[in-house]
């Protein structure tokens, strides 16, 4: 995987010949599933030599995981490590509350030998991993035909609600970790009013991700179901108690396989919620480049995802439209780009 030509990433040490050969591990750690893989850098790019996936919730701690992929792999000599972790990242320390894991890096440097370990959030990862998606890697929802330079914004409905974004100094463009997932959420409509309410009763304070996430999806289901009496068939309930499965998959299926209407209501209902936050997530980076939205939920209804009518909803602003309108607009097609990007950084970002 090579950077691609059309993205102008700040990544300095590519320039640096001594940055290329190098060994190095990269993790993406999450609440259900941990990914680690081996990879070997060179030409301005990393080449994926293993990876494999451990279920989080079955390990005690990080440094298990990671000793036992070094120990099934037999690797040797590993020299970086670059991790993205699910939460705030300072002076090298983390404790991500959907993990519940202290995680250090100088520990494992010093327990591991690394020569360099660096922990980025999993969307400061990701923006770095983007850098090196092809263009089949990209779903256009809306595009001008004319790119614009500046800033680009990064929006990421998961496990919790990632946002992040690409400063653009006028040449390169510089990744950088918001917890703008947290910022509070604010109804328009009589109806909103009620679902804030709703959720005001569970949360207290009611952030953006007790909307925009798995969770999210199913505060708004339930809220539907519950509060206004939408009718839910006996098979779906069935299936959403037992808990088998994904809830998300499951309420994707409903919708297009079954045409169950409780679940294209949510589903219509999360993606207005979604083009809402785009919208102000672009606003407040003034993100001219472009809004490129990631994350599990929109990989999993991406059929489902009206384009034009996101577009529509997108732009909506009160003086902000003749800006909004020319915004390019991306979905990532890929799971990939959070631990490629924090092996990318830990091999080219320094000097």
């Amino acid at each position: 995987m090579n950077l691609n030509p059309k993205f102008p990433l700040f990544l300095p040490g590519v320039k640096n010949s001594s940055n290329d050969n190098v060994s190095i591990i990269g993790a993406n750690l999450r609440e259900d599933v941990t990914t680690i893989a081996y990879y070997v850098s060179g030409n301005g790019g990393i080449e994926t030599k293993i990876q494999k996936n451990y279920p989080t919730k079955e390990y005690t701690s990080f440094s298990d995981i990671l000793s036992k992929f070094i120990q099934d792999e037999q690797l040797e000599n590993i020299q970086r490590l670059g991790v993205s972790v699910p939460g705030p990242v300072l002076d090298g320390k983390s404790n991500p509350a959907r993990l519940g894991w202290s995680l250090d890096s100088e520990e494992y440097k010093n327990t591991f030998g690394f020569e360099i370990v660096d922990m980025l959030n999993d969307q400061e990862a990701s923006a770095y991993g983007i850098a090196l998606l092809e263009d089949s890697d990209l779903d256009v929802i809306y595009s001008s035909g004319h790119p614009e330079k500046g800033n680009v914004a990064i929006l990421a409905p998961g496990n919790g609600l990632g946002e992040a974004g690409y400063f653009f100094d006028g040449k390169y463009l510089r990744p950088f970790a918001t917890e703008g997932g947290h910022s509070e959420f604010s109804p328009r409509t009589t109806v909103e009013v009620e679902f804030y309410q709703f959720l005001n009763n569970i949360y207290g304070i009611v952030s953006w991700e007790n909307v925009l996430s798995k969770t999210g999806l199913f505060n708004i289901y339930r809220f539907l179901r519950d509060v206004k009496r939408h009718p839910e068939p006996e098979w779906l309930a069935e299936k959403i108690s037992n808990g088998n499965g994904d809830f998300t998959e499951e309420i994707f299926k409903a919708a297009v396989e079954e045409d169950v209407m409780i679940c294209k209501i949510a589903l219509d209902t999360f993606l207005e919620f979604l083009a809402r936050e785009a919208n102000n997530l672009t606003l407040k980076l003034k993100a001219t480049g472009g809004l490129w939205i990631t994350g599990d939920i929109p990989q999993i209804i991406r059929q489902y995802i009206d384009k034009g009518k996101f577009y529509e909803k997108f732009k909506i602003s009160d003086k902000m439209e003749d800006m909004l309108k020319n915004i390019p607009i991306y979905l990532i097609n890929t799971d990939s780009t959070s631990i490629n990007g924090a092996a990318l950084y830990t091999a080219y970002y320094k000097d």
